[in-house]
């Protein structure tokens, strides 16, 4: 049995949540650019979740803009697809599964441009999401008179313009405009560019006014792990428990959060966050944005390389040894959490700590610590260094989980050889990726540098970290001795000499 809206009455509702048949007649509201599993893991889900609640009723017209892809599953299954989340709260384990029916249709924007177009006369449809990747979100010098443009800006600026004269300019046909790549203030890169755009493409002042007086666009954070397509034993096992077929079923974690900044306009026409906890919207959403890249991201990346040298694949299974699972601990809220470079009350970092710590402890969630180290020395840099500076600031000392964190980074960037355009490390006599674009940066300092000399070197390079790390007194240090105990007596033996060391008496 094939999931759709026919069969939804053959469903066991005791398995899956299965929405009513008047969520079918409900009035299209939302115009979303892509097809991705995020999209229909967070925002989708809560607007189905309010749907069913008679809150927002409204649905969601997506917009395919490449030719790869789905479109024709969402034909096939009506809209429909199953959203199975699993996870820990407070360490216990959750499971739910619902069956979305908030998308209506799916347009292909090089087939349907004109269809698409269309939905800028409907007075209902006044919200529009995204998700493009960050790539998406460029300016290109794009014609909004080609079908369709070729940019998602450019789409959306012809989507506005549209929008503008069949409602003549009207104040109430503005929209709300919410972006959720993972950009820093998505919503005001996304503005300026189609603001540029409709500069180059000669548009009348009056449009442009229009645009910015009376649509809202964004700044937005989604936070959710939400993999992609399932591997075919998951799929056919998730099938065989839900007992349909379903080419669209996407896996997420519980955990959910989707920070918006906006004003009392923007939470009227987003009404949908009125029956969803892990929709949050402010006029701020920095504390959110931080608490995300410092704990959950720092962490990731500050534990990558520890938990990957010490031999772990996943983050479950790391987090299923103690010695590992208490590093990881400890480094978050003995070091990082005291130590965010903005005002965050110790009860919200310590509550989004646990949070994360029941992520990291998923069982449900493959995520595998090799892919955690993709570009790992820029994070470093975006989302650990403040953190590093700020503490030693606070406190005079340096952090010992920060500077373990720094030695297993540069163990686990010493390439061994070059293949192409990758280097490659190696780990127990097995090579590994190294995928960062400073491999050769550092191929080179392992190469010709001693030891306490290439930590100095890095540490010292101000075009690595905007700041000489060295003038934190002792930090090298630290670094140096941790980098030779992980090369003489591996890396589970230095995390629990450190441990040993932070555990013994001060006389």
């Amino acid at each position: 049995m094939i999931l759709s809206r026919f069969n939804l009455k053959n469903i066991d509702a005791g398995i899956v949540s299965v929405p009513a048949e008047s969520m079918f007649s409900l009035p299209e509201k939302v115009l979303q650019f892509g097809t991705g599993v995020l999209l229909r893991g967070l925002p989708d889900y809560f607007i189905d979740k309010a749907n069913r609640k008679g809150i927002f009723n409204g649905r969601i017209v997506v917009v395919k803009s490449t030719d790869g892809g789905d479109a024709a599953a969402f034909d096939k299954q009506d809209g429909l697809y199953t959203l199975c989340m699993r996870g820990l709260i407070n360490g216990q384990p959750v499971s739910e599964n619902v069956i979305s029916s908030a998308i209506s249709r799916v347009l292909s924007a090089g087939k349907e441009w004109e269809a698409i177009l269309e939905c800028a006369h409907n007075p209902d449809l006044t919200i529009i999401i995204s998700n493009t990747t960050e790539v998406g979100i460029e300016l290109v010098n794009d014609d909004i008179r080609r079908y369709p443009p070729v940019s998602y800006p450019g789409k959306l600026l012809a989507f506005l313009y549209e929008r503008y004269k069949f409602f003549q300019g009207s104040p109430e046909s503005g929209m709300v405009i919410v972006p959720t790549e993972l950009i820093s203030d998505n919503g005001k890169k996304l503005e300026a560019i189609v603001l540029e755009q409709a500069h180059l493409n000669g548009l009348e002042e009056n449009f442009i006014e229009w645009l910015e007086q009376n649509s809202h666009f964004c700044n937005s954070l989604v936070d959710r792990i939400v993999p992609g397509k399932p591997a075919p034993a998951i799929k056919t096992a998730l099938e065989s428990e839900l007992g349909y077929e379903d080419d669209l079923v996407t896996m997420s974690e519980v955990y959910s959060l989707w920070a918006i900044e906006g004003n009392e306009r923007v939470k009227e026409v987003l009404s949908f966050a009125g029956v969803n906890s892990g929709v949050v919207i402010t006029n701020d959403i920095t504390l959110f944005k931080e608490l995300k890249l410092r704990l959950l991201n720092g962490t990731h990346t500050l534990s990558c390389g520890v938990a990957f040298l010490a031999g772990f694949t996943t983050v479950k299974e790391a987090m299923n040894d103690t010695l590992i699972s208490n590093f990881l601990k400890e480094l978050m809220l003995d070091e990082i959490a005291m130590a965010i470079p903005y005002p965050i009350p110790e009860k919200d970092a310590k509550e989004f700590a646990a949070k994360v710590i029941d992520r990291f402890s998923n069982p449900s969630i493959e995520h595998q610590w090799i892919s955690i180290t993709l570009n790992y020395t820029s994070k470093l840099k975006m989302r650990v260094v403040q953190v590093l500076q700020s503490y030693f600031e606070l406190y005079n000392v340096v952090p010992e989980k920060l500077a373990i964190g720094f030695a297993a980074w540069l163990l686990f960037m010493k390439a061994v050889k070059k293949e192409g355009n990758v280097y490659f490390g190696e780990l127990n006599g097995q090579p590994y990726p190294i995928k960062d674009e400073m491999a050769g940066y550092f191929f080179d300092k392992w190469q010709n540098l001693s030891t306490e000399i290439l930590v100095k070197t890095v540490l010292s390079d101000a075009s690595l970290w905007d700041a000489d790390l060295t003038g934190i007194p002792g930090f090298a240090e630290k670094v140096t001795a941790n980098l030779r105990q992980m090369m003489e007596q591996g890396m589970l033996a230095t995390i629990q000499n450190e441990n040993v060391k932070t555990e013994q008496p001060i006389i």
